[in-house]
């Protein structure tokens, strides 16, 4: 059997728990772990993963040039489920597996994206800047039961938010470009056209995957078409929203609200960050110890796996 290397790129793989790190010592496989404690950019992943054979990933660029210089590199395993950052072209060409884990990321996600909606309506950051700097002032917020909320992407993370949603006692509405329609009628999910979604919804928020063949951005033309007052919530990715335009809708109070958790560029330090009526994170959808945890955990063993197989 070929003697395995192995490259963690993760900037925090196992800082929640030592559980990753036993398939990894039990495999035999020569590791490494990224031991800069940050992102890396394109000519650290070279740097640190050039002899590899596989990389448990994270969000830095495996674009063509990295994977150009990575010969031996025979399997990708994504902490996580988007693979946006993965050259998935020049891997087919290269014959490199890519694996992520999908299932771990829905409930923290889910969760996330209801915390935010109840922060907005509630106006729970607003309150709180208020008292820390000496003001007891009231401002009313509004109840989730009741109000239309509007899912762009039903995928596994808007199905589980349309759900938590109708049990709060929202109306739901969806989109999809390949709606499960079965799913649909038995939770009591409205299914539309985008457009529709936005006209309707007290509250849009946005779990869409990336398709070049179908893109979405929600800008001007898009928020025009939303109701006065309405809120925006998006814990899927920043190219889906034009930061610009929501500012202009938000500085204006044309729309009520926005929580983001995503961003055209990381970190984040713009306009939208001097704005009352915001809520923003930075990037902690999956941020919690035990799906951070899990997520490593899966990761590891699928790419142990597949080398194994595929030895």
């Amino acid at each position: 059997m070929m003697k395995y290397k192995i490259f963690v790129a993760l900037s925090t793989f196992a800082q929640h728990g030592d559980a990753p790190l036993h398939p990894l010592r039990r495999s035999g496989m020569d590791f490494t772990i990224n031991p800069l404690g940050r992102r890396l950019v394109e000519q650290e992943i070279i740097e640190f993963g050039k002899d590899c054979q596989g990389v448990i990933a994270g969000v830095e660029p495996y674009n063509d040039y990295v994977l150009d210089h990575m010969p031996n590199l025979r399997c990708i395993s994504r902490c996580g489920v988007g693979v946006d950052n993965i050259d998935l072209h020049k891997a087919k060409q290269k014959g490199i597996k890519i694996c992520n884990t999908p299932d771990v990321v829905v409930q923290p996600i889910a969760e996330l994206t209801v915390a935010m909606t109840f922060d907005l309506l509630k106006k729970l950051t607003y309150h709180t800047e208020l008292m820390r700097r000496g003001h007891w002032k009231r401002v009313s917020g509004h109840l989730l039961k009741g109000k239309t909320v509007g899912i762009l992407g039903t995928g596994r993370i808007g199905k589980r938010v349309a759900e938590m949603m109708k049990m709060l006692g929202a109306q739901v509405y969806g989109s999809d470009l390949d709606p499960d329609l079965e799913w649909a009628e038995r939770i009591g999910v409205q299914m539309v056209t985008w457009q529709e979604l936005l006209k309707v919804s007290d509250i849009v928020s946005i779990h869409l995957s990336h398709r070049e063949d179908h893109p979405f951005q929600l800008g001007k033309q898009e928020i025009a078409l939303m109701e006065k007052g309405s809120i925006v919530i998006n814990v899927s990715r920043g190219q889906f929203v034009d930061e610009e335009a929501l500012y202009g809708a938000l500085e204006s109070e044309m729309l009520g609200g926005a929580a983001l958790d995503v961003y055209s560029e990381e970190p984040y330090a713009g306009p939208l960050c001097r704005l009352k009526n915001v809520v923003l994170t930075p990037h902690i959808g999956t941020f919690t110890k035990e799906s951070r945890l899990q997520m490593e955990l899966e990761a590891t063993k699928n790419l142990i796996e597949y080398l194994r197989q595929n030895d």
